[in-house]
């Protein structure tokens, strides 16, 4: 096969040296959801006070909706903790959902018009008044539409007592942060070569609602139903071409070779004017439509797949962060909801990504040419679109290859690291998600997506009836089983805590909006 191996230096090093750290990985998730009335519409109801200041809450937050919540999982190095964490804000939450439903489906319900989608708020305070203004900065250039679509992110580090030995075993004489960034781009070069394995595992998104496509014709997709939209073989419609996209940023590029290039070019997309965007204008009859008229707001409108990430200062942008201290985490941005999971992804998944960044730090990961980055996009779009196509062939050194031939390939390479796992954890779950994973390559049916089609099509519902009965299945699930005293007395002391804390920020500031604005960008 053309796919690189394990680098076995490496990995007996980690086994023989370090096999602790790997029982101290950190995790975090963060989860969207839409909130959904049972018509199937959009929320139009305000984020609940019940649940804090979405602006300051370290659990509970919003994306680019009041109606689209943002669960927050803490850090840990339990695998089992991030499921806990999301089950129990789930069923705080639902203590104050009235008959709304938390939407199980990454492609949004029924919709109406642009301006029904209600645009998150955060207050009065300067970075609450960018946080909304960024948000309706996206409206205008992408149409509100797009950013209902929900999905999962999964956060990931290694130990940083890791990071020292390791450095010493590759006899590399860099500053530790230096160091520490390279081996994450690496990580992510790596990644980005193999992540078209995520929508075909785990992509749950291969059907729509008719209304989501506002009457326009998709060459890809067909009817399923009067009011059902498919992709006959499509596996995550959230990241293609009809989900997730930024025509503009086709025109500049990233480059996760070098973490200063990386930076640079970032920095440039945030500082470059864009034609169209002049022409929406930024503030009009005084009022802010976007922050500016940049290729991007800020660094966050970069719709990457996966993310080099530091955890922010008060008011740093995010490059900042990675130029004051290096890359300390990296965030998958590629996974859709779970609708099978009551929170939207699995343990089989976690352990599956645990297995995965690991196979994508332990091998050699060149540079990526242009080339090559133009052959995992295009691999990507085929999987994403076409993924359960018998036979399909991916792209590999310019060389045409099976899916299902490569997919089994890499699971193989990646059973040491399963059975490392396994042995340091006491149990066998890393080598059963591998198993698993192995049995969805065998068959495209067995696939999140291929599930999703064969449970639609048996339910005699179109879309909307078939998510939405997951949807309210699961709220009848965790309102069933009420949530423990000490933790809904925890999250009931972080939301007003978080109210507070908002109205300090809203009191403390002394500066305009137009000048916190422009120190921000500074």
């Amino acid at each position: 096969m053309l796919t690189p191996k394990l680098d076995k230096k490496a990995f007996e090093f980690v086994r023989d040296e370090q096999s602790d750290a790997l029982t101290r990985l950190n995790r975090g998730i963060e989860k969207e959801s839409l909130r959904v009335t049972t018509k199937g519409y959009l929320s139009t109801r305000a984020h609940p006070e019940s649940w804090g200041a979405a602006l300051t809450n370290n659990y509970l937050t919003t994306d680019y909706s009041e109606a689209l919540p943002e669960l927050i999982t803490p850090v840990s190095t339990d695998p089992q903790a991030p499921r806990r964490w999301l089950k129990d804000i789930h069923q705080f939450m639902y203590q104050d959902m009235a008959d709304e439903v938390l939407w199980a489906g990454s492609m949004p319900c029924i919709m109406t018009r642009e301006e029904d989608v209600p645009l998150a708020d955060y207050g009065n305070s300067n970075v609450g008044q960018m946080k909304h203004i960024y948000r309706r900065g996206l409206g205008y250039r992408y149409g509100r539409y797009m950013q209902t679509i929900a999905g999962v992110h999964y956060n990931f580090s290694l130990p940083e007592d890791f990071w020292p030995a390791y450095q010493r075993f590759k006899q590399n004489s860099d500053p530790l942060p230096d160091f520490i960034s390279k081996q994450y781009l690496g990580l992510i070069r790596n990644y980005l070569r193999y992540c078209w394995l995520l929508p075909y595992l785990f992509g749950a998104s291969p059907a729509i609602c008719k209304s989501f496509m506002k009457g326009r014709a998709g060459s890809l997709l067909e009817e399923f139903s009067e009011c059902t939209l498919m992709g006959r073989y499509a596996t995550s419609l959230r990241m293609s071409d009809l989900g997730y996209q930024n025509n503009a940023q086709s025109k500049f590029s990233i480059s996760h070779n070098d973490i200063n290039d990386y930076i640079e070019a970032l920095e440039k997309a945030i500082r470059t004017k864009d034609d169209f965007y002049a022409e929406l204008g930024v503030k009009v009859d005084g009022e802010y439509r976007q922050l500016n008229a940049n290729l991007l707001q800020i660094e966050n409108e970069y719709y990457a797949k996966i993310r080099p990430k530091r955890v922010i200062y008060s008011g740093e942008r995010p490059t900042q962060a990675l130029k004051r201290g290096g890359v300390q985490y990296v965030e998958v941005r590629s996974l859709d909801l779970n609708p099978f999971d009551s929170v939207g992804f699995s343990q089989l998944q976690i352990d599956f990504m645990d297995i995965f960044l690991l196979f994508c730090l332990l091998q050699e990961s060149k540079d990526l040419s242009d080339r090559e980055n133009a052959e995992n996009d295009e691999n990507f779009r085929r999987v994403v679109n076409f993924g359960r196509k018998p036979d399909l062939h991916l792209l590999m050194h310019n060389r045409s290859v099976s899916l299902k031939a490569t997919s089994l390939d890499i699971f193989e390479q990646m059973k040491p690291i399963a059975e490392l796992l396994d042995a340091k954890s006491r149990n066998n779950h890393y080598s059963v998600a591998l198993k698993a994973v192995t049995e969805m390559a065998q068959d495209p049916n067995k696939t999140l997506s291929g599930q999703f089609m064969q449970q639609l099509s048996a339910s005699g519902k179109g879309y909307y009836g078939f998510v939405y009965g997951l949807s309210d299945g699961y709220k009848q699930e965790f309102s069933k089983e009420s949530l423990p005293d000490e933790r809904r007395h925890f999250f009931m002391e972080e939301a007003q805590a978080s109210i507070q804390k908002q109205k300090e920020i809203e009191t403390a500031e002394h500066v305009s909006f137009d000048q916190y604005l422009e120190s921000y960008f500074k």
